[in-house]
């Protein structure tokens, strides 16, 4: 197993502090981590702790959104068609899905239009505009895509489709001849908030239309639940107008989601039930954790396997009794992902191993020509877990070598790849993620360019696996107000982490066992404060039991959750690290 490093928070300004635990009548710590989060007064508390709708911005800060919302309109006036176009992934997907869904209420000559990852590829292609051409568009509205699209918007340009833009990537210096582009990330956008996902850019697209229309904000609620599950799948920050979102679509996923996330849920055993005032809610609260690892593969599944159209497909229907069919085969493409990446991941992990230069690297590139393009970037992903450090996975492609990028903690992967963007047809992506292609006979240039490139940016202290440590805490401090005012600090992700604490000089009380042949249970207590004593589980680390019964004590990293078991819910202890005191 990969070695950790242990990093405590920051001290933060102690008069804040102070000013926080008395305003807001709260343990010193939990005022500690409003203050992480950058929280120094008690109406951004109030703001923190009691998300409101009210609280998001005003769409028409986005540039060019006056322009695009003009535009759709008089799209809808003249009864012209409309494309919706978006990316294969869970956000470009619910994107889509959320923009159809709104406009077909308003105008219905109206169709939209996902990639084929294999034929097509990532970003707005020639071929789709071609088919807008045969089907007579007028409008192109591309989601979570088309902010690098030159050559393909002129084409549509110049055969009379006009384009909005609708994307949250970085866009480059290269101007777009699009009728309207709506990006945050431009360098003169004055919108406030900078992080939104597609889908939240399609959900502000909305609201602006909404809005422009005098029409009630009431009637987007329905769409919150998309963008919740955008938010999540594209592990974008939970801050700001982004928390807010994610907290309202929870409740709307929780207690009435659309036709589609309830079918997804229902065939993974999360059963819906009635409650005693009638409302109808799951067997589970879901967070924005459970969306990442019940919705969000199964929606990407869909177009890594087969065709992300299926996707909003399913997203788009109304009722329950539409559903079942293509549950089941998006079940079906997410099974058969699982076992790809399974697969693949083996012999990656094999050609890691027996490769001495391979194990020593600062970066992993592979390459298979034979490997499935849907699942190279789980694959990235995985193998960080056991060789933490910057990878990219390549596959052959239409006569491409496809890549699939993954980085780790403060490394910017996207900038890398940039700095040999001249040997490259195409890249886009972020900071920790990102997608490139290039010719065949490109592929080792690009490899010494990277490689340089890593090698020459990178820092020891970034490759090796951190736990950021929010507070040092006492066990028996966590429970009774301690954790109902933690609970208040969901929903958790990116830029509001779920708190990590330590607590020092622990044992085990009772017996410790490895359950499910992998996963550590025991009890910890300290001795001496307050003689608590809580359940503790150890994911994925069996391997520790005979250090945890030989230890003369330890220090224990891990977050605080309910566990619930037949009824009855408990707090326990999600161990994220050991460090054995002998």
């Amino acid at each position: 197993m990969l070695r950790k490093r242990w990093v405590l928070h920051d001290e933060d300004n102690h008069e804040t502090v102070e000013k926080l635990a008395t305003t807001l009548k709260i343990d010193h710590i939990l005022a500690r981590l409003l203050a992480q989060r950058g929280i120094a007064t008690y109406r951004e508390a109030r703001d923190f702790f009691r998300p409101s709708l009210d609280n998001l911005h005003d769409p028409f800060l986005l540039k060019d959104m006056d322009v695009a919302v003009e535009r759709i309109e008089e799209a809808v006036e003249k009864g012209e068609r409309v494309l919706i176009y978006g990316d294969y992934d869970v956000d470009g997907t619910t994107a889509v899905a959320l923009v159809y869904d709104f406009l077909k209420d308003f105008h219905p000559n109206i169709d939209y239009y996902i990639p084929d990852r294999y034929n097509e590829g990532y970003g707005v292609s020639f071929k789709s505009i071609d088919y807008a051409m045969e089907t007579g568009v007028k409008l192109i509205i591309s989601l979570d895509c088309g902010i690098k699209a030159q050559k393909q918007i002129k084409y549509a340009t110049d055969n009379g489709i006009d384009f909005i833009v609708v994307d949250h990537h970085r866009p480059d210096d290269v101007p777009l001849t699009a009728m309207a582009v709506v990006d945050p990330k431009q360098p003169d956008c004055p919108y406030p908030y900078k992080e939104l996902s597609g889908c939240g850019l399609g959900f502000k697209l909305a609201q602006a239309f909404y809005q422009k229309r005098r029409l009630p904000f009431e009637g987007l609620d329905k769409f919150l639940d998309l963008v919740v599950v955008s938010i999540a799948a594209d592990v974008v920050p939970i801050t700001g107008e982004n928390r807010v979102l994610a907290y309202y679509g929870l409740q709307r996923l929780n207690f009435n989601p659309r036709a589609g996330f309830e079918s997804i849920l229902f065939y993974s055993n999360v059963f819906r039930k009635a409650k005693p005032d009638k409302v109808t809610a799951f067997t589970k609260e879901l967070s924005v954790s459970d969306l990442m690892f019940m919705i969000g593969p199964k929606i990407n599944a869909a177009g890594r396997i087969e065709k992300g159209k299926k996707a909003v497909d399913l997203l788009v229907c109304k009722k329950m009794g539409d559903t079942h069919e293509l549950t089941i085969e998006i079940n079906d493409n997410n099974t058969e992902r699982r076992s790809l990446d399974t697969d693949i991941t083996k012999q990656a992990m094999h050609m890691i191993a027996s490769s001495p230069e391979l194990k020593e690297s600062k970066a992993t590139l592979l390459f298979d020509p034979g490997w499935h393009k849907g699942v190279i970037g789980i694959v990235a992903s995985r193998l960080i877990e056991s060789y933490y450090r910057p990878t990219i996975i390549f596959t052959e492609s239409n006569g491409l070598i496809t890549g699939s990028a993954r980085s780790v903690k403060d490394f910017d992967v996207y900038n890398a790849i940039d700095a040999c963007s001249d040997l490259l047809e195409h890249f886009g992506g972020h900071k920790y993620a990102a997608g490139l292609s290039l010719r065949p006979e490109k592929l080792d240039a690009f490899k010494a360019c990277f490689m340089q490139e890593v090698h020459d940016t990178i820092t020891e202290e970034m490759l090796i696996p951190q736990i950021e440590v929010h507070a040092e805490i006492p066990i028996g401090s966590i429970a009774g107000r301690f954790f109902r005012v933690l609970k208040q600090f969901a929903p958790f992700g990116p830029g509001n982490p779920n708190p990590i604490f330590v607590s020092r000089n622990c044992v085990t009380q009772g017996s410790v066992r490895v359950v499910g042949n992998k996963h550590l249970k025991f009890r910890v207590t300290q001795p001496g404060l307050h003689a608590a004593d809580l359940p503790a589980i150890a994911f994925q680390q069996g391997h520790q039991l005979k250090n945890l019964r030989a230890c003369k004590s330890f220090d224990v990293a891990y977050q605080i959750e309910e566990n619930e078991w037949n009824g009855r819910v408990s707090l326990q202890l999600n161990v994220k690290d050991l460090k054995f005191n002998t």
